[in-house]
């Protein structure tokens, strides 16, 4: 049975998408068998990915307003142990259409009862919102990864999340965890990034990632190429500091 992990935050702007895809890649990489969700309509893990992506049948409002089976929906990609799930703007409707369905909250978790035996991992990149697709996200999940800027405001917001989050744990998923906070856009040369990492980590305490995410010019580039870090430069920052997430997860998940 996969793990289903949503990498929430309804401020934008926190390197949200570009730790969905480069998560998923990295455990690709090391042979995890890993589904990504774009649930944002904004589809930028979708674009992200572009480079990769073999095949496109629908996109994951099909799925979740009930048109078609998840199955029909998943495209492949270049790397063997990763599958996507794309997203288009038309997700914007899908909240308007949810709104009418019985067990509106529910219906991403319905869609993924057929495939979670074929992944070890099910990563959900949620929207900047906390709205009904982040509500079908969290429902469904075991745990959430919180992405938060090494910048001015960092936790601004994050009261509402976690609001958000108990709420659902309380009535709708009592076995959803944090799986961590991640501290991202860290820059070594600034006084304010680790100012911020320290007000974080006080905040959060055990609940933060040992690695931390650098600001990176590489890891900046590669989505206008359609491709995660680790396939347009294997060797930044970013890419490796990827990599030593996945292997953070996997060990804390042993």
């Amino acid at each position: 049975m996969s793990k289903i992990v949503s990498l929430t935050n309804q401020k934008g702007g926190v390197g949200k998408t570009t730790t969905s895809v480069n998560l998923a890649v990295s455990f690709a990489v090391s042979e995890v068998k890993t589904l990504l969700i774009d649930l944002d309509p904004q589809s930028n893990a979708t674009t992200g990915l572009e480079a990769l992506i073999e095949n496109t049948q629908g996109t994951i409002y099909d799925s979740i307003v009930g048109k078609e089976k998840i199955t029909n929906v998943i495209s492949s990609t270049r790397l063997d142990c990763l599958d996507i799930v794309t997203s288009t703007n038309d997700l914007v409707g899908a909240e308007v259409e949810l709104v009418n369905l019985m067990a509106r909250e529910r219906q991403l978790e319905k869609a993924l009862k057929s495939v979670q035996k074929k992944y070890d991992y099910i990563l959900i990149d949620c929207p900047p919102s906390l709205g009904l697709l982040t509500l079908n996200a969290l429902t469904c999940s075991n745990s959430i990864i919180i992405p938060i800027q090494c910048e001015y405001y960092a936790l601004e917001g994050l009261g509402q999340l976690l609001n958000t989050f108990r709420l659902v744990q309380k009535n709708l998923n009592s076995k959803l965890e944090i799986e961590g906070v991640l501290l991202t856009m860290f820059d070594s040369r600034l006084n304010l990034s680790s100012q911020v990492a320290d007000e974080v980590r006080s905040f959060f305490k055990d609940k933060i990632f040992e690695t931390v995410i650098h600001r990176n010019v590489r890891l900046s580039e590669a989505p206008s190429f359609g491709k995660p870090a680790l396939l347009y430069d294997a060797n930044s920052t970013g890419a490796q500091n990827y990599l030593s997430l996945v292997e953070e997860i996997l060990h804390n998940g042993n």
